[in-house]
């Protein structure tokens, strides 16, 4: 592919540190000049973008997405391409999927699975953490081989889904011992899981099936009881944690609690945790509510998403991610007589970035420098991308938004580019729109219109030791 020379003229430059309007050249795919009044040489064969009044800012980074999920006896309707291509028309250039293998089966043999359905199909850049769904000698092993030939640096474990993937507390402690000797962030779903199971099994025998059972099953202190030990379980082993979906007030305390404790933790709320809520599953239409039901759940407490980006804003939670893995009514309805058989799964990858802009920068708790960090730059430094990826500089990768912050978009189903028929956020109007987005230099995404090919995004290795996080590690360490 011949790559497109590109001048993004009269922006204001946003990084996660700075704002200043600037022109930004790009050739070879890769960011070359950052200035004032750029008149890059030859004009013939270049393209410019005019960015006046608006911000010009790095690609999204979604930390966290399940395409063609094999899941709860369906699989998500997004693919790597229409996922991808849903998450360029948000602004949305990397995305961070999950390779998880069957109790017992091989890590490296999801990876490679995975990284096969993506690799024909993907519109931008991608890369994959590794769930450990059991332990054994076999899995230590195989989880050193993805650190240090597969570009692997996370690994996440699973607290709930009983007999499925959940792990117990002494393999969490081998889990995240190997993590920090390999380098690797320990990522943890917190809830528990056995509370779950015996939560479920009393709702049905009291006779309530539909939605509303699915939260009642695993209420907030279940999510909370589970993030504080898996805390205490890495902060024995000296481990770097970071905590996914982040969907409860408790929950996010006690990250806020352990931050400012000194551990080196990391919370992820999500798309759905921050503009929308649990009061859904008692909706009268079981389609309605059933569409919410996720894991954990949305919370009914309606104060829990100004709560969450409240945190978000002045970090005691870290990044957003989306939890994409979108069913379809119909999917949705294998568990139309039990809500245990729902397949968990909201949509987000391409209403992310609009969502938190508008309850984020435009609510007035937080700028657009934080905003650019909790939606990119953070991400990259935890997964040691950064400063290729999550900031616009000489030399970082030309994943770029140009970003409106004054038009407004209205988020629909009718209108959306994810594969599915119904949306968490319909009729969500939201200040903050991409106007255009450039993947590795090349113009993906103007004014409405794609101009994307499958399998042009590239897998994207992740060095261990990423020194944002692992510097304080290392040195206690040593002390």
């Amino acid at each position: 592919l011949a790559q497109q020379r590109l001048l993004i003229k009269g922006g204001k430059v946003v990084n996660d540190d700075c704002s200043v309007v600037a022109d930004v050249y790009v050739e070879d795919g890769v960011v070359q000049q950052v200035g004032p009044n750029l008149n890059p040489e030859p004009s013939t064969g270049l393209v410019v973008l005019d960015a006046t009044n608006k911000l010009v800012i790095p690609g999204g980074i979604d930390t966290h997405t399940h395409m063609q999920f094999p899941f709860m006896g369906s699989r998500s309707k997004d693919d790597f391409y229409t996922g991808t291509k849903a998450a360029i028309a948000g602004g949305t250039t990397m995305i961070i999927d999950f390779a998880i293998p069957q109790k017992g089966c091989s890590l490296i043999e999801a990876f490679d699975t995975w990284k096969s359905w993506a690799d024909p199909k993907v519109c931008c850049d991608y890369s994959l953490h590794v769930a450990v769904t059991w332990w054994s000698n076999k899995v230590k092993e195989e989880m050193k081989t993805l650190v240090q030939n597969k570009g692997v640096n996370s690994f996440k474990m699973f607290m709930a889904y009983k007999d499925v993937y959940m792990v117990n507390d002494e393999e969490l402690y081998a889990a995240f011992s190997c993590c920090k000797e390999l380098g690797a962030v320990a990522q943890v779903h917190a809830e528990n899981g056995e509370l779950i199971a015996q939560g479920a099994k009393k709702m049905l025998s009291m006779g309530i099936t539909g939605p509303e059972g699915h939260e009642l099953c695993r209420p907030e202190e279940v999510e909370a009881e589970a993030t504080q030990r898996a805390i205490t379980i890495a902060n024995a082993v000296n481990c770097p944690l970071f905590v996914v979906h982040v969907m409860s007030k408790s929950a996010a305390k006690v990250i806020s609690n352990a931050r400012r404790e000194g551990k080196v933790v990391y919370g992820e709320p999500i798309a759905a945790s921050l503009g929308t809520d649990g009061t859904n599953y008692w909706n009268k239409d079981w389609a309605h509510a059933a569409a919410y039901v996720m894991g954990p759940p949305l919370r009914p407490d309606p104060s829990t998403p100004g709560f969450l980006m409240s945190l978000l804003a002045n970090d005691d939670l870290s990044v957003t991610g989306t939890d994409n893995c979108t069913f379809d009514i119909c999917q949705k309805a294998l568990g139309k007589d039990d809500f245990t058989k729902i397949p968990n799964g909201v949509n987000g990858v391409e209403d992310r970035m609009s969502v938190i802009w508008e309850k984020g920068v435009y609510s007035g708790k937080m700028d657009e420098n934080r905003f650019v960090a909790v939606t990119s730059t953070n991400a990259a430094k935890i997964f040691n991308l950064y400063p290729k990826k999550g900031r616009i500089a000489v030399g970082s990768d030309a994943d770029i938004v140009i970003w409106d912050p004054k038009a407004t978009r209205t988020i629909s189903a009718k209108t959306h580019h994810q594969a599915n028929n119904f949306n968490i956020f319909e009729g969500m109007v939201c200040h903050g729109v991409p106007v255009a987005t450039v993947s590795r230099g090349k113009v993906v995404y103007e004014g409405g219109a794609f101009n994307v090919i499958a399998g042009e995004g590239k897998y994207v290795s992740h060095p261990p030791f990423p020194p944002y996080v692992y510097k304080r590690v290392r040195q206690r360490e040593q002390v």
